[in-house]
């Protein structure tokens, strides 16, 4: 990565409000750079990149004009796969389109039928009369935190499959920009903070920063200890497997009496007021 003014290991250490404002300052210019040569040498038969994101990755015409270039003198190769899911269906599709591209399909049904049964067991387990006979609670996700961002994309399926009601309105289309005002007023019952690219302790330092926490603190949510801080870099931010992971977190931080998940103890805490 090559934030200016921030390298490589200054962003683990800037807050998020440095890091916004650094990638806003700059935006015209590539975060991250492909290394050609590298590319040429190892001769690739098969790219496989991102297009939902220009700053979490490396943007995809960069990556097209590269392969592009390479193509002329490899035959045509190689070929790039641009992954863009907005949804846990589209991410299994995407598992399939990538499976198929390097013949491995057979791997790919196992994983595919092992998530799918995950998925199933936390939608199952929502519609326990223990849950389905109480008002949903209403939840706010929030995926940066200076400036607020809503998550979008496939956080709102999610919330609406572990027996949610997402406060904060994101139903459809990209995570987006919010403002605290929007938090409070929205008076969700959860707020679970998922910044991305934040690992957990990253996340319980940066809501306690003097230009957080003061939005943070005095929301229904925080006093009444329902307000989490999850791994957002191992979980929610990327559409991999990890998602169902993801799910199975939110649902039990939604319905602790319920579901009892491996990941909810390594990579989610609760926030003290």
């Amino acid at each position: 990565m090559n934030i200016p003014f921030l390298s490589l290991s200054d962003t683990y250490e800037a807050h998020a409000n440095e890091i916004d404002q650094a990638i806003k300052i700059h935006d015209s210019e590539p975060l991250f750079s492909l290394d050609a040569s590298l590319l040429q040498e190892l001769c690739p038969d098969l790219i496989i990149t991102q297009s939902a994101c220009s700053i979490c990755a490396v943007d995809v015409e960069a990556v097209a004009g590269i392969a592009a270039a390479l193509g002329l003198h490899n035959g045509g190769r190689p070929e790039v796969l641009a992954l863009a899911p907005q949804s846990l269906h589209e991410l299994i599709d995407d598992i399939s389109l990538v499976a198929e591209k390097i013949g491995k399909q057979a791997e790919a049904a196992k994983l595919i039928a092992t998530l799918n049964k995950r998925m199933t067991a936390v939608t199952t387990g929502t519609q326990k009369p223990e849950i389905t006979q109480g008002k949903k609670p209403r939840i706010a996700l929030i995926e940066w935190l200076d400036p607020p961002m809503s998550a979008g994309n496939w956080v709102p399926e999610m919330i609406h499959m572990a027996g949610a009601v997402d406060a904060l309105k994101a139903d459809t289309g990209k995570s987006h920009w919010i403002e605290w005002a929007d938090v409070a007023a929205a008076d969700p019952d959860i707020v679970i903070l998922i910044p991305c690219g934040f690992e957990l302790e990253r996340v319980l330092t940066e809501a306690k920063t003097p230009t957080v926490w003061p939005h943070l603190k005095d929301l229904r949510a925080t006093r009444e200890g329902k307000l989490f801080a999850v791994d957002g870099h191992h979980l929610f931010n990327r559409p991999g497997p990890r998602l169902v992971d993801s799910l199975e977190v939110l649902a039990e931080l939604l319905h602790p009496e319920s579901f009892q998940f491996e990941a909810t103890a390594r990579f989610a805490k609760r926030i003290e007021a």
